[in-house]
Formats: structure tokens, C-alpha cells, sequence
């Protein structure tokens, strides 16, 4: 990290961390934030993803641009594609504060927002009015929390977005809205992707939709989600979300409700992208997410069997370069490998990693 992006984190740092969170996206939208100015690419990075044209794979996971404020600035602060969301048919202000708490000395974070977002309407228009570029941005796709279809939700969602997105990530694995996970059983999650699916195609645009799955799912729901995945029609999967787990956490903040995410995640959710890569035959493009830090991580990730992969809780302690910053050494050590293409990589490691 540069010293401005080192004073920058460390005054960030001086804030509650939701006011942290909002005052950095402000500066991003603003111009504030010193960056690449677009994603490093080598024809060793240059991937594609269930048809997504990726300069790098190193991607922004949702979360952090809820209601795609700062998408312009995000498409050229290094990332090779962008995640924005997640976004429900109607604004609501998600769980009461506090709801976002740093485990500093874990590097990790546990959150309970609740999809607080501006609603698909107004998400769908900003959406709309970007500058289109060669930095792909999707939409992360939620229910609000009082529906009573919340089915219907997503479908609506999805065909408001479809014309606008790059692609669509139906999120079914947040552990923030009450009994949301329960749309991960086969039953209702094969008929919620049919209905997603349909409103797509029916909006006349078919960005390609990915299914984010939770990393604590049991062998047994894991392979039935899978073989849902694998008949659906979706084009791709992202594992994994947030984490319920608490194990080997040292920080005050430990005990909080909500969804844990950062360093302590990693070989959780790196284990279940690898048991679903081998469940999938490696035939369904996997997005690795969860506990990501630095390029060797990266390289698990993808070596587990991803094709690409996404940050996020990371960025709260080494700053926005760390998206450039593991683009450049993936390409440098997939070259000193000898290794042609990152797709080489994918899955390699996955056998090991799944047990």
C-alpha cells in the first residue's frame, strides 16, 4: 500500500465502521481514491466466465456498492469485474444499527445488514446510465425480508436487471434475512431458479446468472444443491457467502449476530468450492469467494477449482490496490510456473482441498 492509502485506512479506521463503509464510498464516487485507472490484463489473465469477458479474475464481491453508486469508480479501481447489491423489488432499511463490526485481530468482519437497499427501481436506473466498459458488473439479487413470495421477488428482481446487468447473482445464502437459507433445498431452489430464468429470457436480455451458495452446508445438501445446479439451466455458482461458524475467533466482537466473513473464512469456503467443483465435474464456472487476502490465497482458490475469483473484507485492512496488487502476481507466478492460462490452474488442486 501506497502512504495516502495507509493514512487513508488508518483515519477510516477512527470511524464506526458503517460510517467507515459510507464515507469510503463517497470518496470513491468522488475521485478521492488514487487507482490504476482499470483492471491489469495479460493474455495469461484474460478469462471467460459462463460467457463474461473478464480483463482479470479478480472480482469485487456484493456487498460493498449496495445500491451501485460508485460502479464507474469501482470499473477502474483494478478489479476484473464488479458485483454490486444485492438488490430486493423494494427499498428497506435493513436490521437496526449497530450491524457491522471489525475483528481486527482476526482481519475479518461479521455484518447483519439485512439487504438495506435502495430498492430494483432505482438500482436498475443507475445501473442503466453507467458507462459501459470492458469491466463486467453484475447484480446481486435478494427478497425483501417481509415478502410473502419470496420466489417472486427474485424473479422480478432479475427481469428489471437483466437489460441493465452484466450479470445476475441469485443469493439465496445470506444468513441476514430470516429463513432465506431455507430456498438452498432442492425443491424450492430448482423452482426459484426456473422462475429467475424466465424472467430474464422474458426481458428479452440473457446476462448469464450464477447461484451463491452458503460455505455451511452438510455433505448431503450440498450434493442435492448441486445436482439442482447442475439441471437448472444456471450458468455458473459462487461459493461461498458468509459464514455462521465462529471457530478459533479472538476478537471482542466474536459473539455478534450475523454473518462472518475475512481471513478466518478461507479454508471453509475453500473447501466447499472444492467439494462442489468435484460434485459439478468441473463442468459449472465457480467464482471462489471468502477469507481472501493476498495472490497465494488466490491461487488456492482458483487451484480449488475456481475460474475466478472475488474480494472484499480484505480491502477493509489493505486498501483498493489490493485488487491490482493480486492480479500483477498471479501473472507473474503463473509465468514463472510456466503455465500458459489461469484456466490451466482451475481445479488442480481440488481433490486435496475437498477433503
Amino acid at each position: 500500500m501506497t502512504l495516502i492509502e495507509r493514512a487513508g485506512l488508518a483515519a477510516l479506521h477512527r470511524l464506526d465502521p458503517e460510517r467507515a463503509h459510507d464515507w469510503s464510498l463517497r470518496a470513491l464516487a468522488a475521485g478521492l481514491v488514487p487507482g490504476p485507472g482499470g483492471p491489469f490484463t495479460s493474455p495469461r489473465l484474460a478469462t471467460d466466465v459462463a460467457g463474461l469477458s473478464l480483463p482479470n479474475p479478480v472480482g469485487l464481491a456484493a456487498g460493498y456498492d449496495k445500491n451501485a453508486v460508485a460502479v464507474g469508480a469501482l470499473a477502474r479501481a483494478g478489479f476484473g469485474f464488479v458485483e454490486v447489491g444485492a438488490a430486493t423489488p423494494l427499498p428497506q432499511p435493513g436490521n437496526p444499527r449497530p450491524r457491522l463490526f471489525r475483528l481486527a485481530e482476526d482481519r475479518a468482519i461479521i455484518n447483519r445488514f439485512g439487504f438495506n437497499n435502495d430498492g430494483i427501481d432505482r438500482i436498475a436506473a443507475r445501473l442503466a446510465a453507467r458507462r459501459r466498459g470492458t469491466v463486467p458488473v453484475g447484480l446481486n439479487i435478494g427478497a425483501n425480508k417481509d415478502s410473502a413470495d419470496r420466489a417472486a421477488d427474485f424473479a422480478r428482481v432479475a427481469g428489471q436487471a437483466a437489460p441493465v446487468a452484466d450479470f445476475l447473482t441469485i443469493n439465496v445464502s445470506s444468513p441476514n434475512t430470516e429463513k432465506l437459507r431455507d430456498l438452498q433445498g432442492a425443491r424450492a431452489l430448482a423452482a426459484l431458479i426456473a422462475g429467475v430464468l424466465a424472467a430474464r429470457d422474458a426481458s428479452g436480455a440473457r446476462p448469464p446468472v450464477f447461484v451463491k451458495i452458503a460455505p455451511d452446508l452438510d455433505e448431503a445438501a450440498l450434493s442435492e444443491l448441486a445436482a439442482v445446479l447442475r439441471d437448472s439451466g444456471v450458468d455458473g455458482a459462487i461459493a461461498t457467502n458468509t459464514t455462521l461458524s465462529r471457530s478459533g475467533l479472538t476478537s471482542a466482537h466474536a459473539a455478534q449476530a450475523g454473518g462472518l466473513s475475512g481471513a478466518p473464512l478461507f479454508d471453509l469456503s475453500t473447501r466447499q468450492l472444492a467439494r462442489l467443483y468435484r460434485l459439478t465435474q468441473g463442468r459449472l464456472p465457480i467464482i471462489g469467494v471468502g477469507g481472501i487476502g493476498s495472490a497465494q490465497q488466490a491461487w488456492d482458490k482458483i487451484a480449488a477449482g475456481a475460474s475466478a475469483i472475488q474480494v472484499y473484507s480484505a480491502l477493509i485492512y489493505q486498501g483498493f490496490s489490493l485488487a491490482d496488487r493480486i492480479a500483477r502476481a498471479l501473472d507473474a507466478r503463473l509465468a514463472e510456473h510456466g503455465i500458459g492460462h489461469l484456466s490451466h490452474l482451475t481445479g488442480r488442486d481440488a481433490e486435496r482441498w475437498a477433503r
